[in-house]
């Protein structure tokens, strides 16, 4: 069975940094260095959102307009790990972070396609 396991979440106040960790395990049908990976968020009362793709060869990436500039998506296919990092936080960008996996055969691209697994979430708190 596939799991992801998030890390890293914390409280920071605003202009701040946070790196994100996600771990995968249990793979089946596809590998983790032929899936795509990306990073959702959901903040109270709000719909979940996407926030940045990578494909599997960690060569193209995808993001939200709201985080352009900001954040940044890697991979390390040795590791089975993907991250995000995240510099100048705003209070805006509070939310439950949910590490995402599809297989890499249809576009990365989280406007585009479904992500069909999850992990629990990590928790990213912005003060002003």
């Amino acid at each position: 069975q596939l799991l992801l396991v998030e890390s890293g979440g914390d409280s920071v106040e605003a202009g701040g940094s946070l790196r994100l960790s996600c771990t995968a395990s249990g793979y089946t049908g596809y590998t983790y260095s032929t899936s795509c990976m990306a990073w959702f968020r959901q903040a109270p009362g709000k719909q979940r959102e996407g926030v940045a793709a990578i494909t599997p060869g960690g060569s193209v990436t995808f993001y939200a307009d709201s985080v352009k500039g900001r954040f940044t998506i890697s991979r390390d296919n040795r590791a089975n790990t993907v991250g995000l990092r995240m510099n100048n936080l705003e209070p805006e960008d509070t939310a439950m972070y949910y590490c995402a996996s599809a297989d890499g055969y249809d576009t990365c691209d989280f406007q585009r396609r479904a992500y069909d697994t999850w992990g629990q979430g990590t928790q990213v708190t912005v003060s002003s």
